[in-house]
């Protein structure tokens, strides 16, 4: 995910001994750099990542978690898979601008649940 949006943070704190989980959509991929090639070693998660309600979710994405995640090889011999827990933070830009996005248009078409009507400035 790092490769393709620079603006996703990782948690990065001392990995534990949790294996990572990926969803049907991530399922296959390289944590770290989104590759679908030659998964090599398990990915470990820190205590605060594995346990509470992160426990079960996507590392990469945060749904229900289905598969272990793996990092490729190119990863491993980089030795990007001692840099920490690599479970992603934030949702990024381009998720919280479609947020945005999708509740502009609903105040302005009517729709929604009736917030942003009668309010006066």
């Amino acid at each position: 995910m790092a490769r393709h949006h620079p603006d996703l943070v990782f948690c990065r704190k001392i990995s534990g001994a949790s294996v990572g989980l990926l969803c049907e959509r991530c399922e296959g991929r390289c944590c770290i750099c989104d590759s679908f090639v030659r998964p090599c070693i398990p990915v470990h998660v820190c205590d605060d990542c594995a346990y509470g309600s992160n426990s079960g979710r996507c590392i990469i994405c945060g749904a229900k978690g289905v598969t272990e995640a793996y990092y490729c090889e190119e990863c491993c011999l980089l030795e990007k898979d001692r840099d920490g827990c690599p479970r992603v933070i934030n949702i990024g830009v381009a998720r919280s601008d479609l947020f945005y996005e999708r509740r502009k248009h609903n105040l302005a078409g009517g729709g929604g649940k009736g917030k942003g009507k009668g309010k006066g400035k």
